[in-house]
C-alpha cells in the first residue's frame, strides 16, 4: 500500500540513517516497541486494524508495498544561464544590474547590459597591439610583392637562358651542318679527343653550314687564282714574241710579268687562306660554338638554381613575415574581444541571481558588487528559467545502484506542505560528491529531480523532501522492518502462538523505510513481535 508522504515528513528525521543500515542487511539497534508501533500506525493508516489490539504484535498481511527512498534537497532551475567572466587575469566592476531584476525578451533583443569591468589597461594594450599590427602588416604586403615580383624575374631569367641554349646550339648547327652538330654533341669523349675530332670534321663529307661555305669559298678562290697564273702565262709567253718582234715596248712586257707574279701571290694567298682556315680558324671556332652551347647549358642550370633559391628566400620570408602578421592580428582579434567581453549583456530572459547569494563564503567573503574584483571564467551571475525547476538530492551510496533515470517521485517543498509535485529522475552523478570534513566517511551521489508543470511560487533555494518511487509491489506479504532481525546470520521474525513466541526464519525482498516483503517463512495473519527479544550472552555470547 502507497504510504502518506505528507504523515512520513514528520517522522523521517531517522529514515536515512535506518535506510543505510537496512541497506547493508543489518538492523543494529531496535527502537522502543511502544514508541516503534506508534510509530507504525501512524505511519500506516491500516495497521491498527490488522494488529491483534496489542501494541507489541503486528498482523502478518498482504498487500501493495512501495519501495522508495526519501531525501531532502534544494530546487534549482532545470536551465540555468551562467553569466562569467571571460576576461583575462582579474578585473574589476564597475557597473552591475541589481540583483532580483526580471530580464524580458525585449531587454534580451535590446542587448540590455547586465555587467561592465573595466577595461582601461585592455583598451591601452589594444592601441598598442594595433600600432605592432600595421607594422607587420606593411612587412607582410612588402614581403608578398617583392615574391611576386621574384616570380616574375625568375621566368624572365630562366626563358632568356632557355633562349640563349638554343640559340648557342642553332649557331653550332649553323656553322658545321645539322648532322655534324648532332655529330659532335652525341661524343661522350674527353675535351682532347673531341678537339681532335673536330678538327677532322673540315673533311668530313656531311659537313655543311657556314664552314662549308666559306671551305666552298676557298677553294674556288684558289682555282680561280690558278686559272689566272695560267691566263698571265700565256699572255705573257705572247708578248715575250712580240717583243723579240718589237711588237711591244719593253714597258708592256714588264708589266705583263708584273701582271704573272702579282697572280701567282694571289694563287699563294689562296692556298695559305684555306691552310689557315683547315687548321686553325675551322676548328677554333667549332670549339667556340660547342663551348658556347655547353656554356649556355650550364648557366641555364644556374638560372634555374638560382631561381630556386631566391624563390625559396622569398617564400621563407614571406611564410615568416605571414606568422608575425597572423600573431598580431590575432593578438589585436584577442584584445578586441577582451574589450568586447567587458560589457556582458542579457543572454536569455530571466531573473538575476548573483553568484555569492548561493554560497555562504563568497557572500561573507567575496561579494558581487561594484567595485568587487572577478577572475577569468569566475561565476557573476546567474539567470535561472523558472518556467522548469529541479530538486538537487544527495543519495546515500546504499541505495544509488536502485536509482534509475526516468524513475517517478513525489516531491513536497517545505513552504507549501500541503501540495505533492510530481516529477521523475534527471540524472545521478557517476562519482560521489567529494568528502565533507566534518563526515569523510559519508559518500552521496548528486541526483538532479524534475518537478512537472510550471509553478511561478517556486522559487530557487526553496528546501524539498523528494520520494524516489524505485518499485511498486502488488499482494505481497510484509511487515513492519524493525520485526525482521538478524541471528547467527539469519533473518528471523518472532512470531507469536498460543504456546508462546517462536523464532522463524524468513526470506526476505525488497523494503522501504516502514515494511519489508516477506517471501517466505511466515503465512499471513500470523502475529509477529513488533520489539523481538534482545540475545542474551547465553545464546551468542553477546548482551
Amino acid at each position: 500500500m502507497k504510504q502518506n508522504i505528507l504523515q512520513k515528513q514528520n517522522n523521517s528525521t531517522d529514515h536515512k540513517t535506518r535506510a543505510g543500515k537496512w541497506g547493508v542487511g543489518l538492523m543494529v539497534l531496535v527502537l522502543m516497541a511502544g514508541g516503534v508501533a506508534g510509530f507504525v500506525f501512524f505511519g500506516n493508516k491500516d495497521s491498527k486494524s490488522k494488529s491483534s489490539g496489542s501494541t507489541g504484535l503486528f498482523s502478518v498481511r498482504r498487500g501493495d508495498l512501495t519501495i522508495s527512498v526519501t531525501e531532502n534537497g534544494s530546487i534549482e532551475a532545470l536551465n540555468s544561464e551562467d553569466i562569467k567572466s571571460e576576461v583575462e587575469g582579474r578585473t574589476t566592476i564597475i557597473s552591475l544590474v541589481d540583483e532580483g531584476t526580471i530580464i524580458t525578451a525585449e531587454d534580451v533583443n535590446n542587448g540590455k547590459v547586465l555587467v561592465e569591468l573595466d577595461s582601461s589597461q585592455i583598451q591601452e594594450k589594444l592601441t598598442q597591439q594595433e600600432i605592432s599590427f600595421l607594422s607587420e602588416k606593411a612587412a607582410y604586403t612588402e614581403a608578398r610583392e617583392s615574391l611576386d615580383i621574384q616570380k616574375k624575374q625568375n621566368d624572365s631569367d630562366i626563358k632568356a637562358g632557355v633562349l640563349k641554349v638554343r640559340f648557342s646550339l642553332m649557331d653550332l648547327q649553323k656553322y658545321l651542318g645539322q648532322t655534324v652538330a648532332e655529330k659532335i654533341l652525341d661524343m661522350d669523349k674527353d675535351a682532347e679527343v673531341i678537339k681532335d675530332e673536330i678538327a677532322g670534321m673540315v673533311e668530313s663529307p656531311e659537313l655543311g653550314g657556314e664552314a662549308l661555305q666559306r671551305l666552298r669559298g676557298l677553294d674556288g678562290d684558289i682555282s680561280l687564282r690558278r686559272q689566272e697564273i695560267e691566263l698571265a702565262k700565256s699572255k705573257l709567253e705572247w708578248t715575250k714574241k712580240l717583243w723579240i718582234k718589237e711588237y711591244v715596248s719593253q714597258n708592256d712586257l714588264e708589266a705583263d710579268k708584273l701582271d704573272k707574279e702579282r697572280k701567282d701571290i694571289a694563287w699563294q694567298k689562296a692556298r695559305t687562306a684555306k691552310d689557315l682556315f683547315v687548321r686553325y680558324e675551322f676548328p677554333k671556332e667549332a670549339e667556340k660554338l660547342l663551348s658556347d652551347y655547353h656554356e649556355a647549358k650550364r648557366e641555364l642550370e644556374r638560372i634555374q638554381a638560382r631561381a630556386r633559391s631566391k624563390l625559396a628566400q622569398g617564400q621563407a620570408k614571406l611564410d615568416s613575415t605571414k606568422a608575425r602578421y597572423l600573431l598580431q592580428q590575432e593578438r589585436v582579434s584577442k584584445l578586441r574581444k577582451q574589450v568586447q567581453a567587458c560589457v556582458i549583456k542579457a543572454p536569455s530572459a530571466g531573473q538575476v541571481v548573483y553568484s555569492s547569494s548561493t554560497d555562504e563564503w563568497a557572500r561573507r567573503n567575496r561579494p558581487i558588487e561594484i567595485g568587487a574584483e572577478v577572475r577569468e571564467r569566475q561565476k557573476i551571475i546567474s539567470i535561472p528559467d523558472t518556467s522548469q525547476m529541479k530538486v538537487r538530492i544527495k543519495i546515500h551510496e546504499t541505495w544509488v545502484d536502485k536509482i534509475k533515470v526516468g524513475q517517478r517521485t513525489r516531491i513536497v517543498i517545505a513552504a507549501f506542505p500541503d501540495k505533492v509535485f510530481s516529477g521523475k529522475v534527471l540524472k545521478k552523478a557517476p562519482l560521489a560528491d567529494p568528502r565533507e570534513w566534518l563526515n569523510p566517511d559519508l559518500k552521496v551521489y548528486s541526483t538532479d529531480v524534475s518537478i512537472e508543470g510550471t509553478h511561478e511560487f517556486i522559487k530557487t533555494g526553496m528546501t524539498a523532501k523528494v520520494e524516489v518511487i524505485i518499485e511498486e509491489l502488488k499482494d505481497v506479504l510484509n511487515v513492519p522492518i524493525q520485526s525482521v532481525v538478524t541471528r547467527e546470520g539469519l533473518k528471523v521474525c518472532y512470531v507469536a502462538g498460543d504456546t508462546g513466541t517462536e523464532m522463524r526464519e524468513v526470506d526476505t525482498g525488497l523494503f522501504n523505510d516502514d515494511f519489508v516483503e516477506i517471501k517466505s517463512g511466515i503465512k499471513e495473519g500470523e502475529k509477529v513481535l513488533l520489539s523481538p527479544p534482545r540475545l542474551v550472552k547465553s545464546e551468542s555470547g553477546q548482551s
